[in-house]
């Protein structure tokens, strides 16, 4: 069966909707019933990432190049998760995902890994941050949220209340970076003051390029601060490191976040 302009090889259905595979031109997509792409892969080069929303989230390399401990909000086809793990060898990851069906294809139809250093917990992202934030502080040096459903972005994972809890959670010298939907302009101002408060304004924003995507990141207390020709010449050694775009995030960090550049980036 066709659908979306491509072969649909999966289609499911939980209390939260449908769960489809589509395979087009050597890409395959996990749709949640609509044209939105929640997560892609070669199926080729199946632990290189495809999707340019998940390329820009690796940006997070260029202040945060060895991550160890990781929770993860959201795992949609697990192409994020499978390539940490891939790419670091002694890191351990936490995901915590909302629907189990979703893990189930992402382990079928996407090669997402049976690997002792992941956990793949069922539920809500922000229900667990909440809990665990009352139980251990500073547990992670990376989180990382990707909560979307077919409409959008998930409200729970938008909130101050989720940005403090997250960051009670977050070493002093850790990394949070979550995807957006610019194009909610709204929702987009929310977030990027709920988190400019928390993080006293330690955020930088990411435009993906020809998407609507924005990738937000804010920084722990004791988080280095790079110059920007210390982070130039990063990206350079980054980008041969692992074939993304680097230097262009970092013109893109630049051009884009004139108001705290400087509390994150000396010049």
């Amino acid at each position: 069966m066709y659908k979306y302009d491509g072969l649909m090889v999966h289609q499911s259905h939980d209390d939260e909707g449908v769960i489809e595979i589509i395979d087009k031109e050597g890409v395959r997509a996990l749709h949640f019933g609509s044209h939105s792409r929640q997560s892609t892969m070669l199926l080729e080069d199946p632990n290189q990432l495809h999707s340019l929303y998940a390329r820009a989230m690796m940006a997070l390399l260029l202040f945060h190049d060895s991550p160890r401990d990781i929770l993860m909000i959201g795992l949609g086809g697990g192409t994020l998760t499978k390539y940490l793990l891939h790419q670091f060898v002694d890191c351990k990851i936490k995901v915590v995902e909302f629907r189990r069906g979703v893990l189930k294809v992402a382990r079928s139809h996407f090669g997402l890994p049976l690997d002792p250093r992941l956990k793949v917990k069922i539920g809500c992202g922000a229900e667990y941050v909440d809990r665990q934030s009352h139980q251990q502080a500073d547990q992670h040096d990376l989180i990382m949220i990707d909560a979307f459903d077919h409409e959008g972005m998930a409200p729970q994972v938008s909130s101050e209340t989720f940005f403090e809890d997250c960051r009670t959670l977050l070493q002093e010298d850790g990394l949070l970076a979550i995807n957006l939907w610019g194009t909610n302009k709204d929702q987009f101002q929310e977030v990027a003051w709920n988190m400019g408060r928390v993080f006293d304004w330690r955020i930088l924003f990411l435009p993906v390029r020809k998407r609507g995507n924005v990738i937000g990141f804010a920084f722990g207390a004791d988080m280095a601060k790079p110059s920007m020709k210390e982070l130039q010449l990063k990206a350079l050694r980054l980008e041969q490191q692992y074939q993304l775009e680097f230097p262009t995030f970092v013109q893109d960090f630049k051009r884009n976040n004139n108001k705290v550049l400087n509390r994150v980036i000396r010049k």
